[in-house]
């Protein structure tokens, strides 16, 4: 819940803080992987995100020197077992962490190669119909309010990547819902970073 037309979407109100939770290494695939569909979900769902990548150790990091702990920007789509966001006593571990659930690239842009990473068109195309259209413009906790928040709790370390929430259009959210299937093919762009294709198999 970081896109203010997401919130708007749910009508859910606009939050004061992050929410947070952890994907693990063994979530990432490349940017045109296939993902095999996995076990024990019958709700796939599909976000597409910004993400950041850290640069340099931030631990304690105040807002105004946030960005300089930034290398850069790349693309994201945070796969997600819907039905799984409300077992396991709520967590999101079960739903948002297993195996190849953040397809990643096609590259990474340095933070001096654009000009405003909060003025993107962010994207997501399912079998070539948009389900997703916005712009990162629409982003309530930034780059360098989001770094400064999670370096209270947790030290960032040069290659960690945080995915910045995602804008309306997921499956769940659809009239009816929607969820990926065998055969479909993702498509999650933003301007000037590129295109992950994930076909899931």
């Amino acid at each position: 819940m970081n896109y203010r037309d997401h919130c708007k979407e749910l009508n859910f109100p606009i939050p004061r803080e992050p929410v947070v939770f952890n994907k693990f290494p063994s979530c990432v695939i490349g940017p045109d992987d296939s993902l095999k569909y996995p076990g024990y979900t019958e709700a796939l769902d599909w976000e597409a995100e910004l993400a950041i990548v850290i640069g340099k150790t931030a631990k304690y990091i105040q807002v105004k020197d946030a960005m300089e702990y930034v290398f850069g920007f790349t693309v994201a789509n945070d796969v997600t077992a819907r039905d799984w966001m409300k077992k396991n006593g709520g967590q999101a571990v079960l739903g948002k962490a297993r195996d190849q659930f953040c397809p990643l690239g096609p590259s990474i842009l340095t933070k001096d190669e654009i000009n405003d990473p909060h003025n993107l068109r962010i994207s997501c195309k399912v079998n070539g119909n948009l389900k997703q259209d916005s712009n990162t413009n629409q982003l309530i906790h930034k780059t360098e309010q989001i770094i400064a928040y999670i370096s209270r709790f947790i030290t960032l370390k040069p290659g960690d990547l945080i995915l910045t929430g995602s804008p309306p259009g997921v499956g769940y959210c659809r009239t009816p819902p929607e969820s990926l299937k065998i055969g479909d093919v993702v498509e999650v762009a933003i301007e000037h970073i590129g295109t992950i294709t994930t076909k899931i198999i």
